[in-house]
């Protein structure tokens, strides 16, 4: 068994699990999860550091060998069980039965992805291996940075390079591991400059040293500066290893022999020495520091990790109740839900024309809108007032238009019907565009709703739709014949001669008080604005305190009955008729399987929300369950410190974890 194995069954076994299931599940495809990304310039070295980490064989060789990204997925497996091995991509999907096979398989892979040339791609490769010698991990390895391109390689290969690797390692679950060979600058470092872009703090990002034994001598105690964090100073630090080179691989050294020998050229070396016994060499101990990291890692993204399921979950579901059920197979059944389905969003319609909350279409509120569509209105009238009187105040033909045979001086009863039978017939124009405003609100606001409760039925929406617009037409030309009735009514001067009596005693009242004025406030300068004799002014002023008092009253039943035939045909009627013809649509049985026609992938679409919300509930029960445990845990570790039970264990696990600075 590896050394990292070894360090993830004593330290991270718990952890792993958790992100193992969680990988089992799927989750993946819905948010990231704990891994470990390579990066670094071209042949620095990253898929020797995969490999003496992993344990498994990857193509290595000059120039770009890492074509396309590829996630490795290590599974361990009980011991006895046999070695199993799958990769997958575009669709494609094969079982590896040699482990021998992975490189080659790899590299046809890349091949049928990124072509026969030196190109790349985005597009992953998984491999997936499982055996009783491999962790429980996940290593991404990317390509490596180049700067100029070679033949056969687009010019901007090196842009091309760099936006793949920032896909991955901005990922705060990402750690990164930059490698750099130990024989060049590491200030011109391409990786480590991209790294500390995505996590200037280091938080997640570990230096890798490579070829130390490529190192030109008197340059060896720049390489120890540089493990030892003096140079370029990262959080995580650095560490320095040896893989196999070349020779190694063409000699058929194993990965375990590999490790000896890495092992005795750092205890040997007489600059480097000092490094191994620091702790900072070797691959052993690069797994060790790494394993310590990633649980670190993974421990602080559990509780976002938590939070984004919990987040995804509320959205898919929104999601997922927008395009319910389905309609059921049985024939029968289909019926059923069809008009369930109908008539949710038809009791929903005459909810929101009743100013009700809907239950399924949404937060659509059409009173909100009408409530200024009908203030707009009594404005309307208001300025009709207004502009009324100071047309009476420029009439300077008053006398003759409006005078009878009566003297001046006095008023005449059919001198005022006409005037204010003229200035409500003024007000139908108004009215009526505000009938077609309204109209307009309220249809598109019906079709919203259809569009929303009857989601993904797009012949039952189209027919919804139809009917709609077929009973707007029916029902604004009742209002129309509604409101010119209401006009016509207006026209006749009537009210309570209580109501009159009060409304005139109020504006004498205000005249005494000198506030003469036009029935909405503006004052009549009757003094100057006319050139009539002074009995004419006086006819005209008391001719106003009756006009303004009269229209003050009319004004007030327009502006509450105009909205109140709106509401009352384009609203109630509407709804109840739409109710009525869209449930007599079920006498004809013949149109049931074509309304029920779902949009093109709406069914798989379902699945996928189905499925997913299955996933991150597992993936929530797996995380809370993790969760208690460890709680648990601390629990009864303090609780055996308290009361004296299992002191020593305790003790142990205690010094153990401060030794090791474990975080249970």
């Amino acid at each position: 068994m590896n050394t990292l194995n070894q360090q993830y069954e004593e330290k991270v076994r718990p952890c792993i699990d958790l992100i193992d299931s969680l990988r089992s599940l799927g989750v993946e495809k819905d948010l990231a999860l704990p891994a470990i990304a390579v990066i670094g310039d071209q042949s620095s070295g990253k898929s020797s550091v995969l490999e003496a980490l992993s344990g498994v064989a990857l193509p290595r060789g000059s120039g770009i060998v890492t074509r396309c990204p590829l996630e490795l997925k290590m599974k361990r497996r009980k011991e006895g069980q046999e070695w199993y091995g799958k990769i997958s991509y575009e669709g494609c999907e094969e079982e590896i039965e040699d482990p021998a096979d992975v490189e080659k398989m790899i590299r046809e892979a890349q091949v049928k992805l990124a072509g026969g040339g030196v190109g790349i791609s985005e597009k992953l490769i998984s491999l997936e291996i499982a055996s009783p010698d491999v962790p429980d991990l996940t290593l991404i390895d990317l390509p490596g940075i180049t700067r100029v391109a070679v033949k056969g390689q687009p010019e901007n290969i090196g842009d091309q390079i760099k936006r793949l690797i920032q896909k991955f390692i901005t990922k705060q679950e990402t750690i990164s591991l930059v490698v750099v060979p130990s024989n060049v600058d590491i200030a011109t470092t391409e990786a480590l400059k991209m790294a500390q872009e995505v996590d200037p703090g280091g938080d997640r990002t570990l230096g890798i040293l490579t070829k130390p034994d490529l190192v030109d001598k008197g340059t060896e105690e720049s390489v120890v500066e540089i493990v030892r964090n003096e140079v370029i100073h990262l959080k995580k630090g650095y560490m320095i290893v040896k893989c196999r080179g070349q020779k190694e691989i063409t000699e058929r050294v194993s990965l375990s022999e590999a490790i000896e020998r890495e092992k005795a050229f750092f205890s040997d070396h007489v600059h480097f020495k000092i490094l191994y016994d620091e702790g900072h060499a070797t691959v052993p101990k690069l797994a060790e520091n790494l394993t310590l990291e990633l649980l670190q890692h993974i421990k602080r993204s559990l509780p976002q990790l938590e939070a984004q399921i919990k987040k995804k979950l509320s959205e898919t579901q929104a999601e997922l109740d927008k395009y319910g059920s389905g309609p059921p197979a049985d024939a029968a059944e289909r019926l059923g839900f069809l008009i369930d389905r109908v008539a949710a969003f038809t009791q929903d319609a005459i909810r929101l024309t009743t100013g009700e909350e809907i239950k399924f279409g949404g937060k659509l509120n059409i009173f909100a809108i009408l409530r200024e569509q009908f203030a707009d209105w009594k404005d309307t009238i208001d300025y009709s007032g207004i502009t009324f009187n100071q047309k009476i105040e420029r009439e300077v033909t008053y006398e003759q238009k409006y005078r009878g045979r009566e003297l001046p001086g006095f008023i005449n009863y059919k001198t005022f019907e006409d005037m204010v039978k003229e200035q409500i017939k003024y007000l139908e124009g108004p009215a009526l565009l505000k009938l077609k405003e309204v109209a307009d609100i309220v249809t598109k606001e019906l079709v919203k709703l259809a569009q929303s409760s009857l989601v993904g039925f797009p012949n039952l929406i189209r027919t919804a739709q139809m009917k709609i617009e077929a009973i707007r037409k029916e029902k604004e030309t009742a209002a129309e014949s509604m409101l010119r009735t209401q006009i016509k009514m207006e026209m006749i001067v009537y009210t309570q001669d209580s109501t009159y009596s009060k409304k005139l005693g109020k504006r004498k009242r205000e005249d005494e008080q000198g506030c003469v004025g036009s029935p909405f406030g503006t004052p009549v300068k009757t003094s100057t604005s006319l050139t009539l004799s002074s009995d004419s002014g006086a006819t005209l002023r008391e001719m106003i305190k009756h006009l303004k008092s009269y229209y003050k009253i009319a004004g007030q039943r327009l502006a509450d009955q105009i909205p109140l035939v709106f509401r009352y045909q384009l609203l109630q009627e509407s709804a109840v008729q739409l109710q009525r013809e869209m449930l007599q649509m079920f006498q004809d049985k013949t149109k049931t399987e074509s309304l029920l026609q779902e949009d093109s992938g709406i069914g798989t679409k379902r699945i996928h929300l189905q499925n997913r919300l299955k996933r991150l509930s597992r993936a929530r029960i797996l995380l809370t369950d993790f969760s208690m445990n460890t709680y648990n845990f601390n629990q009864g570790l303090r609780f055996g410190l308290i009361m004296g039970r299992d002191t020593t264990t305790a003790i142990q696990i205690k010094q153990t974890k401060k030794k090791k600075n474990v975080k249970f």
